[in-house]
């Protein structure tokens, strides 16, 4: 018998077959292998996340590596007291927003990307149909492109941190507050100002 498969079953359950419960438990008891099967249950949610708030590759690498590196370094403070893709993304939320406003601090804009998850400022009203053959079309999505991307950029760093996770993650108002750590109503409000800039921003090309 392999001696590792052995030392496996006088160890208990393999880490593989763990409930998430069990696997972070086994994290916290220093079982790196147990570290290893929790990074690749969520890593491409995390990478997706940070591509959607960051639209940069390059920052959502770094993003999702600085985010599993606090969460190796922090493991042993998560207390079950949250569901722990909460406690993730409010790690990686918050990676995001230092990001953000980074940028905002040295006025860099960064190039339009595509996501992981789709078109880089796609809303989900928004449809491009056979672009060679209207040219019309065509132009005109291309600068709603360019205006959705200036005008995710003249927002606050919460502000589109907030409109990114209700309108590209899809995730309810209660559990952007969560990830926030804040409240619901904090969270609505900031969906509010974020939605009438964007409005404003965007004038009658869409509805928000």
């Amino acid at each position: 018998m392999n001696p590792n498969a052995a030392a496996l079953e006088t160890a208990g359950p393999v880490p593989g077959r763990m409930e998430e419960a069990d696997l972070i438990r086994a994290v916290q008891d220093g079982d790196q292998d147990a570290f290893d099967l929790l990074v690749r249950k969520h890593d491409q949610s995390v990478l997706r996340l940070a591509m959607n708030l960051l639209r940069s590759p390059d920052d959502a690498r770094d993003a999702y590596q600085e985010a599993f590196l606090r969460v190796y370094k922090n493991i042993h403070l998560f207390r079950f007291d949250c569901s722990f893709h909460t406690w993730l993304f409010r790690i990686v939320t918050n990676i995001c927003l230092d990001h953000l406003r980074k940028r905002k601090i040295r006025r860099e804009e960064p190039p339009v990307v595509e996501t992981l998850n789709g078109q880089i400022d796609r809303l989900e009203d928004v449809e491009e149909r056979r672009p060679s053959s209207d040219p019309e079309r065509s132009l005109r999505n291309s600068r709603l492109k360019a205006k959705i991307a200036q005008a995710l950029r003249d927002l606050t760093p919460r502000e589109r941190v907030v409109f990114e996770l209700r309108h590209n993650q899809g995730m309810r108002l209660r559990a952007i507050g969560a990830t926030l750590g804040t409240s619901e109503e904090a969270a609505k409000n900031c969906l509010f100002r974020a939605t009438q800039k964007m409005r404003g921003a965007l004038g009658g090309y869409c509805d928000l």
